[in-house]
């Protein structure tokens, strides 16, 4: 209203959608031309198109997908995946919105780490469970790692990777199998069973050993010294 036509931008738009908890200190408000703001304002220049923008609760604002680049550039990586996890649980996610506008938009500071956010929602053939095994398997041996053995049978279970000597576990999670209310519950009841079991469990996702293979394999030598020590203290009464 101070500056129209102008809409509510960046974070004041991302708490309008939602996707924020928190209620800003400051008012951020996009104009499709250059003017000056008032001092309650922090104003922002941008080239819109219509599909740009809209109307929520009747406050003009971007749109989720033009929100979700501007906070992109500002938020960590982490806070830009909850952003579009946020986005989906409240059933707004949308995927061909967030490609049209990349399409268009492409000098923008917030394109590159939104579209790696956005890679976990694209379908990605190449990360069957045999592809993810063997790429696992490839990445131990390389770091030096000791060999798990692959689908292996204990305690009434089939693990993907277990280290016998540390009973030390590794699912390696593909979500086309896990992307079901069931399979999320017997996921949870299966890892507490291996608990009780005295076997400790780690998963690590396929698109996450896809895009970190180095940090992933760096955790997991830390995770398996960890428990190795763990088990010779118990051995050794505590000591």
């Amino acid at each position: 209203m101070a500056c129209a036509p102008a809409y509510a931008s960046h974070a004041s738009a991302g708490w309008i959608w939602g996707l924020l908890r928190y209620e800003p200190g400051t008012i951020d408000v996009t104009a499709p031309t250059r003017r000056r703001g008032k001092r309650v304002f922090r104003l922002h220049h941008a080239d819109l198109e219509p599909q740009d923008y809209t109307e929520r609760e009747d406050i003009p604002v971007l749109s989720l997908a033009r929100t979700h680049l501007d906070l992109a550039a500002t938020l960590p990586p982490v806070r830009v995946e909850r952003t579009l996890e946020r986005a989906e649980e409240l059933q707004l996610f949308d995927l061909a919105a967030f490609d049209e506008l990349l399409a268009r938009v492409t000098h923008h500071p917030g394109v590159k780490p939104l579209r790696r956010a956005l890679d976990l929602y694209r379908p990605d053939p190449t990360l069957t469970r045999s592809g993810v095994e063997e790429r696992f398997l490839d990445l131990v041996k390389a770091a030096g790692l000791a060999v798990p053995a692959m689908n292996y049978n204990v305690a009434g279970f089939e693990l993907d990777a277990y280290w016998e000597a540390e009973r030390f576990a590794v699912e390696l999670d593909v979500y086309e199998t896990h992307g079901t209310r069931a399979a999320f519950e017997r996921d949870r009841l299966r890892q507490e069973d291996l608990l009780l079991a005295g076997i400790e469990m780690d998963r690590i996702t396929g698109p996450r050993l896809k895009r970190e293979p180095k940090r992933v394999i760096e955790r997991l030598g830390r995770l398996l010294v960890q428990r190795r020590e763990l088990l010779r203290r118990r051995r050794g009464g505590g000591r």
